[in-house]
């Protein structure tokens, strides 16, 4: 996948164990991140993903700047500039280093003492500007009693990212990996998901082009990569999927997976919310809703179909199952 949308701690995870074969469980994903072998960070679009560590460079590589130069207004508002961003950099570094982590609140708290302000929105644009920057990211999680857990530590990069990818065209890497993903895809689909402009999406395409066949031309080119489609196992007719889901919003054009007369009801909202979604043979046909509080995540999630009949209660209940098995697990 390269990266999955995040910023729902608990989606972000369900969305990788969706993925997977068998019954996998929440602890199986936190294990995975305590060991370092997957991180969150925001890696494109100002927002949350989860990443392979060795990945995490040279994404930023191609999206950190465009990003920050896109906070550049809310920076400006908020009194962070280059001196106040350094000053939280100095303070981070010396707090984290040799392998220390802190939580969100216990960083803000480094930064107070040290003279940066938190108040309002500060310190949450101080950690996305420093994690942009390559400075910081989410790693190891924090463990909460009696639920699952809201939130990760934050460590160093360079202590905890053991070794960096180097793609020799990292453009045409990024292009090529949203691809095997994600494909059917064009460079629209590229341009919106990566957040970098329609030319350079054309650009990596093209840079791409030995890696990928062209399945359709209209109304512009539609790609999947040469590579070899996995090994794939029997798929349940239903399954649901997390909130703010590759599958329906990594798309210029969602009416292929939802048709247009859903996706007000999915989203994104008026608050930019992405509802959990019901996929039925490919295509969306409701949402559900589950809270992950302490004492309510082990509760029955709650579906609900947009029309009468799209799926089995069964098949329905069955894809809700085994999402119940993961968060409780």
């Amino acid at each position: 996948m390269l990266a999955t949308q995040g910023q729902e701690f608990w989606g972000g995870r369900w969305a990788l164990a969706a993925r997977t074969r068998g019954t996998p469980r929440l602890s199986d994903v936190d294990a995975a991140l305590d060991r370092g072998e997957l991180v969150r960070s925001w890696t494109m679009r100002g927002t949350i993903h989860v990443i392979p560590p060795e990945d995490l460079g040279w994404v930023l590589s191609l999206t950190g700047e465009r990003q920050i130069r896109g906070a550049a207004a809310v920076h400006r508002r908020e009194g962070i500039d280059d001196a106040e961003a350094a000053l939280a950099e100095v303070a981070a570094r010396s707090a984290l280093a040799g392998g220390g982590r802190l939580t969100r609140a216990e960083l803000f708290a480094v930064w107070e003492a040290a003279g940066v302000s938190t108040a309002k929105q500060r310190g949450y644009h101080l950690l996305t500007r420093l994690s942009m920057r390559l400075v910081l990211c989410q790693g190891p999680v924090v463990p909460r009693e009696a639920g699952p857990s809201r939130e990760q530590y934050f460590v160093l990069v360079d202590d905890w990212i053991g070794e960096h990818r180097a793609p020799a065209d990292p453009l045409a890497e990024f292009f090529v990996r949203f691809t095997a993903s994600h494909g059917p895809v064009g460079a629209r689909d590229f341009a919106w998901w990566s957040g970098l402009p329609l030319g350079v999406a054309r650009s990596a395409a093209a840079a791409a082009s030995d890696r990928l066949v062209i399945v359709d031309d209209q109304p512009e080119p539609q790609y999947v990569t040469t590579d070899a489609a996995p090994r794939r196992s029997a798929t349940p007719s239903v399954v649901a999927l997390p909130p703010f889901e590759e599958y329906y919003l990594s798309y210029a054009d969602r009416t292929v997976p939802c048709a247009p007369e859903f996706l007000a009801a999915v989203g994104p909202s008026m608050n930019g919310i992405v509802r959990p979604i019901l996929v039925a043979r490919g295509q969306v046909v409701g949402v559900w809703t589950h809270s992950v509080a302490v004492g309510r995540h082990a509760d029955d999630p709650v579906p609900e179909l947009f029309a009468p009949g799209a799926a089995s209660d069964a098949d329905v209940a069955a894809a809700l199952d085994r999402y119940r098995t993961f968060i409780t697990g």
